[in-house]
């Protein structure tokens, strides 16, 4: 249409809209965070798997040597058990990307790629931080007093 313009403060509130309905509604269940140029990722450390327990850490043989992976797919690589063993006790094995939800039993970080981009509010996503726990991380209170008699 000749003579019509664009009404950019319109334009503005329809990005808005769309932008907030792309946030997730559970951001501490994500794996990455890519909201912002830092791009931070959750990781895991497989050698804690070992030094807990996990009930989730499966092993097989194969070539003469033994894997480990886990079952529920919180990290989706098979490691060399005894390389892992080794590497731990140099200090030398870290963290592996998460590829699902860490579970509680999971020693979890987030890692952050590209500190130096990080924006002047800070953190677009603090939520996404939250690993988890095997508890609640805030508990309720109530006090239920009688009624004062009149």
């Amino acid at each position: 249409m000749p003579g019509f313009t664009q009404n950019s403060d319109m334009e503005t509130k329809r990005d808005l809209v769309t932008r907030a309905s792309e946030l997730p509604l559970h951001p501490q269940d994500e794996i990455e965070c890519r909201r912002c140029g830092v791009y931070c990722d959750k990781v895991v450390y497989p050698a804690a798997c070992v030094e807990r327990d996990c009930a989730f850490l499966y092993s097989y043989e194969e070539f003469g040597h033994t894997y480990v992976g886990c079952m529920q797919k919180v990290f989706d690589v098979e490691i060399d058990f005894d390389l892992l063993r080794a590497a731990e006790a140099t200090g030398e094995f870290g963290a592996v990307k998460a590829t699902h939800k860490p579970l509680p039993i999971c020693r979890a970080e987030v890692e952050s790629c590209y500190d130096s981009r990080t924006e002047d509010v800070g953190c677009l996503n603090p939520e996404f931080y939250e690993l988890p726990v095997g508890e609640p991380t805030f508990r309720v209170f109530a006090q239920i007093r009688p009624a004062a008699s009149s």
